[in-house]
């Protein structure tokens, strides 16, 4: 009898301790992409950096310096789409913050869509153009809604494409008025981002607030070359443009911090055992979009408070949740602003390619050899858009025409080459084939793409803006950390379609519908 008493307390026992073994996935998963974050500025900066921020990151963290982005023309909603849905603009629809609508041939943003009003804003706006399911959408999905799943972000389309189509909200800064606003297309408007507005957002303390360098002068000895002269910017100063020349400051993503405290104050985000996902999107890029060569001492001041910022994230994560119970994913959207043209002096070849007059010849060209007629329906962003609809009365196969454009534009000073979309569908594989071919989208995209050579200046009249060409690699970083991740610093390329099946791994949870890479599995 006594046997039997010490074996049934010996089970009791062990399940005991079974039952109080840590959940089997973190409570939280916080994705947090900084817009423009660059590895070279990253490190080539630490000696201004504090010991809880970025080194912390290195420190604790599994980084890969050089996370790869596998498509061509790369900017802010084509990247985060990717990051969350694990695929490429090919299949998830998103192509660029701003395409033409081949039906109308009329612009539209990535999160565009008339049905879906705004709160505190009068944007439109839903992620019903963004064609796969996310991370966030698998979530929901496996917890039966039960997950909560917040995006915080200094734009709407960072908001709303990380947010996915299943979220609980997805809340962006206002651009005219300061506050932070959202869309109907997720029910009703968070009261705590209510209350939040009506007496906290940074419209009633921005007229304080004022840019200045952290650290004197001296201290700012990187990119020398460049213009090193000392910043002071008073926001409130410019009336009409205050929020948006914020929006590019760092001081943007200690305003995300704070809507983020808030939230981990007003919900229960984090709270129990059921993995919930905050999206997150800070700003790292140049000053009001400037060349890099005349805010260099600002970029650097930027790096030394995004360190700051995230190590008041991280600060506040250990708080709300403890990092053991968090698993963090911290990346770039893997582009940079156009920097400005070289010096004359310098005798750099270049020049000036205008996208007007290129469609305005290719048409005459078409002309005279199909007859008379609009064959260049309009152009954006070094494509070309035919007249589908002209091609078919005329019966002339879209190949064809598409190849006799390609070669008239390949005889234009300054460009390099010129792929099809046939091409691009069908064609051969190379290298540069594979990225343009995973940038593009049959029913988004143009018939024609004009790669133009590095150092030629593509100026857009219609979108009004120009961009010097660069070839060269923007590296960019994949930290993990929390949730007993295992330091490590990893050098060898990795590439950003696998952020998303990584995370669905730990978090038990399919990949998203889109995603067909494999996860990451030895980061813990």
């Amino acid at each position: 009898m006594k046997g039997l008493l010490t074996s049934l307390i010996t089970v009791l026992t062990f399940t005991g301790l079974q039952a109080q073994s840590p959940q089997v996935t973190p409570k939280l998963v916080v994705g947090l992409t900084i817009d423009q974050l660059r590895t070279d500025y990253l490190e080539a900066f630490s000696s201004l950096y504090g010991e809880k921020g970025f080194k912390r990151l290195w420190k604790e963290g599994c980084v890969f310096t050089d996370a790869h982005y596998q498509f061509s023309t790369t900017d802010r909603s084509s990247a985060i789409a990717a990051i969350y849905s694990g695929t490429f603009p090919s299949v998830n629809g998103i192509i660029s913050n701003r395409w033409l609508d081949i039906t109308t041939l009329q612009p539209v943003n990535s999160t565009d869509n008339a049905a879906f009003m705004g709160y505190y804003t009068d944007e439109t706006c839903a992620p019903t153009q963004l064609l796969t399911s996310t991370i966030t959408d698998e979530l929901k999905i496996a917890t039966q809604r039960n997950a909560l799943v917040f995006a915080i972000a200094p734009n709407s389309d960072a908001a709303i494409l990380s947010a996915g189509h299943a979220a609980n909200a997805a809340l962006w800064f206002n651009a005219n008025t300061g506050k932070w606003c959202g869309t109907t297309y997720y029910g009703e408007f968070p009261l705590w981002a209510s209350q939040y507005n009506d007496r906290k957002s940074v419209d009633f303390r921005i007229q304080n607030i004022t840019w200045e360098p952290a650290y004197p002068r001296g201290m700012y000895t990187f990119l020398p070359e460049w213009r090193d002269l000392s910043f002071k910017y008073k926001f409130d100063d410019d009336k009409a443009n205050k929020y948006r020349r914020f929006m590019t400051s760092p001081f943007i993503n200690d305003e995300v911090n704070r809507l983020t405290e808030e939230l981990f104050d007003k919900s229960f985000t984090g709270a129990d055992n059921i993995t919930d996902f905050l999206s997150l999107t800070y700003y790292g890029g140049n000053y009001n979009h400037k060349p890099v060569q005349e805010c260099a001492m600002e970029i650097q001041d930027t790096y030394i408070r995004l360190d700051r910022s995230i190590a008041n994230l991280l600060d506040l994560l250990d708080r709300k949740v403890g990092l053991a119970n968090v698993l963090l994913c911290i990346t770039s959207t893997g582009y940079a602003d156009s920097e400005a043209s070289d010096p004359g002096s310098y005798k750099i070849p270049g020049g000036e390619f205008h996208l007007n007059r290129c469609a305005a010849l290719l048409n005459m060209y078409l002309m005279a050899t199909y007859g008379e007629g609009k064959y260049v329906e309009t152009y954006r962003d070094q494509q070309i858009y035919l007249n589908h609809k002209l091609l078919e009365n005329k019966q002339l196969p879209l190949k064809e025409v598409q190849d006799k454009a390609a070669e008239f534009l390949m005889q234009f000073s300054g460009v390099n080459e010129v792929y099809s979309g046939y091409r691009l569908l069908l064609g051969a594989w190379t290298p540069t084939v594979f990225q343009l071919k995973n940038a593009y989208h049959r029913k988004r995209s143009g018939d024609l793409f004009i790669e133009v050579l590095p150092g030629w200046t593509v100026i857009d009249d219609k979108a009004a803006k120009e961009k010097v060409v660069r070839y060269t690699h923007v590296p960019s970083p994949l930290v993990f950390m929390g949730y007993g991740v295992k330091p490590a610093i990893i050098h060898s390329p990795t590439t950003i379609d696998r952020i998303a099946p990584t995370l669905s791994h730990f978090m038990r949870i399919r990949a998203p519908n889109g995603c067909t890479t494999a996860p990451i599995k030895d980061i813990r």
